[in-house]
């Protein structure tokens, strides 16, 4: 496996979605190569970065507004 393939896959990787050949692939090629390692360390940190960074509490008000507005939807429906 190249970097370039490394690089790829990474994201895949992070979400549990390969197939167990290429996760082991994958992971031989992280134990000799130090710059993959620093670039998925790296892309960890960014994807948790901008995680939180898009995170936005809702006020209050705002969930029991929604939550009516549901529930009557559900009730209209039946």
């Amino acid at each position: 496996m190249t970097c370039k393939d490394a690089i790829a896959i990474m994201a895949d990787y992070l979400e549990s979605a390969l197939s167990p050949e290429l996760v082991e692939k994958l992971e031989e090629h992280l134990h000799d190569c130090a710059p993959c390692r620093a670039y998925l360390a790296t892309y960890r940190k960014t994807k948790s970065l901008a995680a939180d960074a898009g995170r936005v509490e809702m006020p209050e008000e705002m969930k029991t507004r929604l939550r009516e507005l549901l529930l009557a939807q559900l009730r209209e429906r039946r």
